[in-house]
């Protein structure tokens, strides 16, 4: 039986269906991951039946909503949580080449038509501000290692006040002036939607995307695996030579269910989080930039405070956070008995033990769960002093499962990104993990259809995507190819390329 093409947006509602019959490549779950899998098999294989499959009646409701996550391409201009030592800048590199990975692929899409970026992705300043004089020498620190890499060669660095006051207006007004403040700026930053992304992607993909559609079973066969779930009180079944499962926090417990000897022994610990959000546009506006500052000691990295700009349905506002929250639901959508549904046997030592190895962590997530309103919006003031409180809202944003995997005598050890999973026989991938896996689909993507698709990939799939992205075929990121890729992709994405010099040479060295 053949699937029709079902019309959708993200806002729209639910599709109904029976037997979906055969397709080539199923998805589970219609976030950013689905969706720029979906763009690329669009492109490599447009002969192929693919088919999305979203449990909710629209798309990116979960950490792609714009409401759910920072907006942040994080390409590790601004992430203090990167980079503890402020002489290794390993990681914000490869943040910072992975998010340029990404922007090619946009750029491309772009280019042909296919995507419109003034719908999703504006130029923001990406900043980091601190306090004090042990980490002002901190950030110096780590704004001469970093400005070493080509990659952050236009990264600007001040001790001054009023230059520091022109970038971050609202984080200097009212403050007191004998207090020490530092920062650094990167005007290539971007704030990026990854909700109406998402939407864009998958419309320009080609594939079947059907929502209102709830997985319940996978079983894997010799000739593929079956997926099956309900819509509207009704089953629904399709079988599919690959499945990838994008489903967030639900992915551990849909590849443990297919039997998935990869994921043996590893855990997930549910982390939400909530936001203060100010929609005034007279205070929006006196804000152009995202405004990373130092985390609490024993905060887990997506609690990283931060005052971001945000642009979103055309519209200004202001955000401010994380603050933790708990629940055992592993969606935010979804049911309180998530994390449960994960434990077995294999893991119950590893998920027991990360929680019993990082009681700072629990420290201050149950310090966050009893701060008071007052507390928390004493909190926004430290870098927003003149914030009035009637501006702002708290709003719930996204559920997470952080990934715990088992380290030395089977201790569980808590991962700060996301981990790309794929079968021995590779019919089946999936995504686990949390932030910032949205900035790093692409290249996520592209090591999924090598490793799922090896005959393809040499078939040409591979030489498809390096023109597509010149960035995977670079081996060394000199200035001039940064240089080339920044100023190619800011043209196509209507952004402003960074060409700006340092405003303070004094960390140099």
């Amino acid at each position: 039986m053949t699937i029709m093409r079902i019309r959708h947006d993200n806002r729209s509602g639910s599709t109904r269906s029976h037997d979906l019959g055969s397709v080539d490549v199923a998805l589970i779950g219609g976030g950013i991951m689905s969706a720029t899998l979906a763009s690329m098999l669009g492109e490599l294989a447009p002969d192929w039946r693919v088919v999305v499959l979203e449990q909710a009646d629209r798309l990116a409701t979960e950490s792609s909503d714009p409401w759910n996550n920072a907006g942040t391409g994080h390409s590790g201009f601004c992430e203090l949580n990167y980079m503890p030592d402020p002489d290794d800048a390993a990681k914000p590199v490869e943040m910072a080449r992975q998010f340029l990975l990404t922007r090619q692929w946009w750029s491309h899409l772009a280019d042909r038509g296919a995507i419109k970026p003034d719908s999703f992705v504006h130029g923001t300043p990406h900043l980091s501000v601190v306090f004090g004089d042990d980490d002002r020498s901190y950030l110096q620190r780590r704004h001469r290692t970093m400005r070493r890499s080509p990659l952050f060669r236009d990264l600007q660095y001040s001790e001054d006040r009023d230059q520091i006051a022109a970038w971050a207006p609202l984080v200097m007004a009212g403050r007191a002036d004998d207090e020490t403040v530092t920062a650094t700026r990167h005007a290539a930053g971007t704030d990026v939607d990854f909700g109406a992304l998402t939407a864009s992607l998958l419309a320009a993909s080609g594939a079947h995307v059907l929502t209102g559609h709830e997985v319940t079973r996978i079983a894997r066969r010799d000739d593929g695996v079956e997926i099956s779930g309900r819509c509207d009180r009704r089953d629904f079944r399709v079988r599919a030579r690959h499945i990838f499962v994008g489903a967030g926090g639900q992915a551990l417990r849909m590849l443990q269910q297919a039997k998935a000897r990869e994921v043996r022994g590893y855990g997930v610990l549910p982390v939400g989080a909530a936001f203060l959000r100010c929609s005034d546009p007279a205070v929006a506006a006196q804000h152009d930039g995202k405004v990373y500052g130092q985390a609490p000691i024993g905060a887990p990295p997506m609690s990283v405070p931060h005052l971001d700009h945000r642009t979103v349905d055309g519209l200004d506002h202001l955000m401010f956070g994380p603050y933790a929250t708990f629940s055992t639901k592993l969606l935010k959508h979804g049911r309180l008995t998530d994390f449960f549904a994960t434990l077995r046997p294999s893991n119950l030592w590893t998920v027991m033990s990360a929680g019993a190895t990082n009681l700072s962590l629990v420290r201050f997530l149950v310090s966050e769960l009893l701060a008071s309103p007052r507390r928390r919006f004493r909190q926004l003031q430290r870098y927003y002093p003149t914030a009035h409180r009637d501006d702002w809202e708290l709003i719930p944003a996204g559920q997470r499962a952080q990934l715990v995997t088992p380290g030395p005598r089977g201790i569980g050890v808590l991962q700060q990104g996301t981990e790309l999973i794929t079968t021995s026989d590779g019919d089946m991938s999936g995504l686990l993990g949390a932030s910032p896996g949205a900035s790093t689909a692409v290249p996520i993507m592209v090591d999924l259809l090598g490793r799922c698709f090896p005959d393809q990939w040499a078939a040409g799939w591979e030489a498809a995507l390096n023109s597509a992205i010149p960035g995977l075929a670079v081996t060394e990121w000199t200035d001039e190819a940064v240089a080339q890729a920044t100023a190619s992709t800011a043209q196509s994405l209507g952004l402003a390329a960074a060409s700006v010099g340092v405003m303070s040479t004094e960390a140099l060295g």
